[in-house]
Parts: C-alpha cells; structure tokens; sequence
C-alpha cells in the first residue's frame, strides 16, 4: 500500500514518527502552513517558519525516504490578529518556490471579516501564480462554514476545481462534492473523523476527488491514520484499486495541478546548511 498524506503537520512530529509512517507504506506528505498553538507576534516569525518547511522538513523527510512538500499561507486563526497581516506581502516570495504546491491553508476559523479579507486576497495569490488552494473548513458551525468559503471561491479567479475543500464532513460532504471541488477528511482522534465513518462515506459517495489525511499535529493525533482507513477499506470490501487512489492517485492529482510535485526522495542529503538528525559524536 503506498500512501500519499496530503495534510499533516511534520513540524510538530518526530523522526520516530517518519520511521513508523515509512515502514505503513508513507511515501509522500503535504505540510500546510498553520497556527503552531502559540500565538505569532511578527511576520518576521512567519518567515522562518516558512523556511524550515521549505528546507529543514523536506531535509528531515528524506532521511526517511518521505518526499515532502508544503503549502504556504497566513491561516485563518492569526488572520484576526492584525500584527500579522503583513504577511499577506510577503507571501509572493515563497509561492514561486518549487516545493510549494498550494496556497494553503486558509479559510475560516471563526468566520469573521479579517478572515473574509485574507481569504479572498490569498484566493487571488493562488490564481496570480497558478497554484492550488487548500482551504480549512471550521471546526464550529461547520455547514454555514462551507457555504460562506464556497461563496468566496465563486467570487474569485480561481475555479472551484482547483480548491481543496478540508475538514469535511457528513453534514458538509453533499454540499461540497456538487460544488465539484476536492473533497478533504481528516481522521483525527476525537473532534474530526474517524475511520469507521471514513468508510462509510467512502461507500456511500466513492472514492472520486476524495483525499483522506491525519492532520497529525501537536495535539494529540495520529499519523498512521491513512493506513488505519486503508486497512479498514480492504476489510470492508474495496478493492486495491480504491484504495490507491484514495491514498495516492487522488493527491498526486490535486497536488500536480501546481506542476511542482516531485515525489522521487533520491539519496538525500547528509546535512542541511551543517546541520543533521544525528546528535553526540556522529
């Protein structure tokens, strides 16, 4: 089974955590931009925090032969806090980098006019440099919480086919689908999907346009929650079929509209700007 995590935070992971995704068949990961739990104070902090993803992490994946790519955005919580905003112009620097594969993850955390605001504008960024967007659905009120993200994707310059729509679902999975943009669910201990749910509505709507991720993060999370959903598919009757292209064909596909998916690890590098995994003598 190869498996293709389209949305986990490998910032807040450890090496142990590659090992054990590699050996559950892991191959590829996106890491989306997010809220690290403590509150930024400057773009400046934002900024080298895009450069680990783009650097640091990709180096640390490929130890573990995981190919690593990102998504670079200002999220949708610390877009209320206006010290902050600069970063919205900072942003055209790092989407023309070539493991930048979305404009991602923005969207909605409590529906407010700021997040309107970055919303639209960053909708923008994605279309001005022909990239997709991976847009966070809220964790509260999630139903009017699609429906005002997919109003604000309608207004915009960029289609709807090229939007991932994240954190889905039962109650938003319908409206979202007959929207015709991708369909994201995390299966997340407790407060998102599980991966019994998983299944059924895997059964009940197919496997077309769907993408299944851990969203693996400093909480607590799993992410070995893609190979927990592959293997409950197989019990369940799917066939391998459906399942490679729940977990590898579909975000090969989303990700590869950005035209910047390289999922050949190579050897690696032994450091990265001097510096390794390795700690004492080595």
């Amino acid at each position: 089974m190869r498996i293709f995590d389209p949305h986990i935070h490998m910032t807040s992971r450890t090496t142990d955590d590659y090992e054990a995704m590699h050996a559950a068949g892991v191959r590829a990961v996106v890491e989306p931009s997010f809220w690290l739990g403590q509150p930024r104070t400057s773009p400046e902090s934002f900024r080298d925090y895009f450069d680990a993803l783009l650097g640091w992490e990709p180096f640390r994946a490929a130890q573990y032969g995981i190919a690593h790519h990102c998504t670079i955005a200002l999220n949708p919580k610390e877009a209320n806090d206006a010290r902050c905003l600069p970063v919205l112009d900072e942003l055209p620097r790092y989407l023309v980098k070539d493991r930048v594969v979305a404009v991602g993850e923005i969207g909605y955390d409590s529906m407010t006019p700021a997040e309107d605001t970055a919303l639209a504008a960053q909708l923008q960024l994605a279309a001005d440099h022909g990239l997709p967007a991976l847009v966070h659905t809220p964790h509260r009120d999630k139903l009017a919480g699609l429906r005002r993200t997919l109003d604000v994707v309608r207004e915009s310059a960029l289609p709807t086919e090229r939007v991932l729509v994240d954190h889905l679902n039962e109650i938003t999975v319908k409206e979202a689908r007959d929207s015709g943009a991708w369909l994201g669910f995390s299966v997340y201990p407790d407060t998102k999907m599980d991966e019994v749910r998983m299944v059924a509505l895997l059964r009940e709507y197919g496997p077309e346009r769907v993408l299944v991720n851990s969203a693996a993060d400093w909480g607590r999370s799993d992410p070995l929650k893609t190979r927990k959903v592959g293997d409950l598919m197989l019990a369940e009757g799917f066939c391998e079929d459906d399942v490679d292209r729940v977990l590898w064909r579909n975000p090969v596909a989303f990700y590869g509209l950005s035209g910047r998916l390289e999922l050949d690890v190579g050897c690696g590098e032994a450091t990265h700007e001097g510096n390794s995994i390795l700690r004492g003598g080595e």
